[in-house]
């Protein structure tokens, strides 16, 4: 009774003590970083007035869903679903919440039991004995228990650390998916963009040789040239030798577009084929501002919770200059087993075990290098916080400009069209030339297929400012589209 209650009051002088203090700095995010200063000035992206862009609208988070495309939808699922970059992400974000645990388990009560039964024969020169020994059946058991107490917050830095780690391996795994979302609508956007690219080089390609066809039919009736046959033959070539570039870029979208959703390449997701009307956001993108910007980036979040296990770092480093006390207690016995039990045979042990590194210079080093790694966390969270910034303001200007472009060949298209009209009718009236009719739709052809461009560079730059505006990973534990 009183050995039991001996190692009760053991455990529990270790209990009280460990919640002595804890050593090293607590993290807070610090006022002068570029973070918080956004966040208190919340400044507004800076943005030309543009129909397509919604400055006063918060940005949304299943931001593909503005296609209003069954399609797309569908192919987002998938990948959220089979994509191999998440599989791993997320095994690596399993690995890391495990380690969390482990940290967490670390010091504390811990209890063995032991049970040893053997047949031996012992050494007689050990006993200064000059005759054998006999054999005996020996035996050996008990119970300990063992209490590491965290005077100073080690282990409670460890796992603070552990924690904040196993934080920014999951907002890694976040950005991994808003990557992989972005990376299937830009290819399936492409893969559209480029099937309405073939059709029009096609279109072009079968206007010239016509125009060929024309010209060697009048240099045939004496009234060409053979040059003008070569020159619209060789015009044709060119036209066809783009071709084979443009079919083996769809192939290139749909191969990584079926990989992205963990498919062999083989294995082309349904609908992709058909598509070569590209779908368009149904409404302007709300971007918000810079504030929710930098709360929505994972990559943000990412970089501040490594400042944060850095942080702790210093704590464990710091730990390491005190004492650590452990506190045991055991009860068992051993000897011949025919007495096992018999007070004879019975041992305990009570007793604090001080395990004590006299503090040294590499010990005082070690915190150092902490208090370092603390820096290099806190410039790399700026940096990425700059960076995110410097992005989305980088591609808000060449999507506006590239729509003004849009525009501006849009409007080309249209004069083309009127002339290629105009030359249509007048050959249809006589008043006009063949070949000057054909070199009309050429250009009505060509200025389609420069407004074909500007239009697929457009869908790019949508793709890029949805995944610089952060969305698409709050879903992560929650259902998919």
């Amino acid at each position: 009774m009183m050995r039991t209650r001996l190692v009760m009051a053991a455990l529990t002088l270790g209990s009280a003590l460990s919640g002595c203090t804890t050593v090293g700095p607590n993290y807070e995010l610090p006022a002068d970083s570029r973070y918080a200063r956004a966040q208190a000035d919340a400044p507004r992206l800076a943005t030309r007035d543009d129909a397509a862009l919604d400055t006063g609208a918060a940005a949304v988070d299943a931001w593909w869903r503005l296609y209003d495309d069954p399609v797309l939808d569908d192919l987002v699922r998938q990948a959220l679903a089979g994509s191999a970059e998440l599989r791993v992400a997320e095994a690596r974000l399993a690995r890391a919440i495990a380690l969390g645990a482990q940290a967490d388990a670390a010091g504390g009560l811990d209890v063995a039991a032991t049970v040893d039964v053997q047949r031996a024969q012992v050494s007689a020169e050990s006993f200064l004995q000059e005759h054998k020994l006999p054999v005996f059946n020996l035996g050996s058991g008990g119970v300990s228990a063992s209490y590491q107490t965290d005077l100073f917050g080690r282990l409670r830095r460890t796992s603070e650390a552990a924690h904040a780690s196993a934080e920014a391996v999951e907002a890694a795994r976040d950005v991994t998916r808003i990557s992989v979302v972005a990376q299937v609508v830009g290819r399936y956007l492409e893969t559209c963009h480029l099937n309405h690219e073939l059709h029009l080089a096609q279109h072009s390609l079968d206007l010239q040789r016509r125009t060929h066809d024309v010209a060697l039919r009048l240099h045939e009736a004496g009234r060409g040239t053979a040059n003008a046959v070569d020159r619209a033959g060789a015009q044709a070539s060119t036209l066809e030798a783009a071709l084979p570039a443009l079919r083996s870029r769809r192939l290139a979208a749909q191969y990584e577009l079926a990989a992205l959703l963990g498919h062999t390449p083989d294995r082309v997701p349904d609908g992709v084929e058909a598509c070569d009307d590209a779908p368009s956001p149904a409404r302007a993108i709300p971007i918000g501002d810079a504030a929710a910007l930098l709360r929505r980036r994972p990559d943000v979040r990412r970089a501040e919770r490594e400042l944060h296990a850095a942080t702790a770092e210093i704590g464990v480093a710091t730990a390491e200059l005190y004492p650590d006390i452990t506190f045991g207690a055991s009860l068992g016995a051993a000897g011949l087993l025919d007495d096992f039990g018999k007070p004879a045979t019975q041992q305990w042990s009570l007793g604090p075990l001080i395990h004590w590194s006299l503090p040294s210079a590499g010990a005082k080093a070690r915190v150092r290098v902490a208090e370092a790694g603390r820096g290099v966390a806190l410039a790399e969270f700026d940096a990425v916080v700059l960076d995110a910034l410097r992005e989305t303001q980088t591609v808000l200007t060449r999507y506006v400009h590239d729509l003004q472009r849009v525009e501006a060949l849009r409007s080309a298209l249209e004069q083309a069209d009127r002339a290629a009209d105009e030359d249509r009718r007048l050959y249809e009236a006589g008043r006009r030339p063949f070949l000057a009719s054909l070199d009309a739709d050429r250009s009505r052809v060509g200025s389609e297929t420069a407004l074909a461009d500007a239009q697929a560079q457009v869908s790019q730059d949508q793709v890029a400012l949805f995944l610089a505006l952060g969305g698409g990973w709050q879903a992560a534990d929650a259902k998919t589209p």
